[in-house]
Parts: C-alpha cells; structure tokens; sequence
C-alpha cells in the first residue's frame, strides 16, 4: 500500500517538531517522493545523521509502504 504525501510530512513533523517539510510525488504512484526538511535540530549533524532522523521519524516505513524517498535536508538560513 502507497503512503500519501501528508502522511510523510505528519510523521517528519511529528518527530521534528518545528521543521519545515516540503513533499514532492515524483511519478505520482504514491510511492516515489522527494521531500526537503528544513529543521534547526539539524545544525551541527553530518548529512547522514540528518537523514536518519528523517528516516527514523517515518517509523519502519521506507522500504515497505514508501518505496523511495530523495531526500535533502538542511538548516534554517
């Protein structure tokens, strides 16, 4: 079963509380999105640690229901 773009950023929103989450569906199935998560709990983080916070806050989702995910991540400006 595909995820909806909301679902995605509720979960992000959710665990990074804050964050700025922009939800792109790449091919418009429901399973291939780009999402772009501003969050000031970031600053200081590697890139990696930053996308597995996100990836953390989808709960076991990648891989199942949400098959891929292009991620960008970054500080407030």
């Amino acid at each position: 079963m595909a995820m909806i773009a909301e679902e995605i950023e509720r979960l992000i929103k959710e665990d990074l509380p804050g964050a700025e989450v922009r939800i792109e569906d790449l091919r418009g199935d429901g399973d291939h999105y780009a999402a772009h998560v501003v969050f000031e709990g970031f600053r200081g983080l590697s890139r990696v640690q930053q996308h597995q916070m996100v990836y953390k806050s989808l709960k076991g989702r990648m891989g199942g229901e949400l098959h891929a995910l292009a991620l960008q991540t970054s500080v407030p400006e």
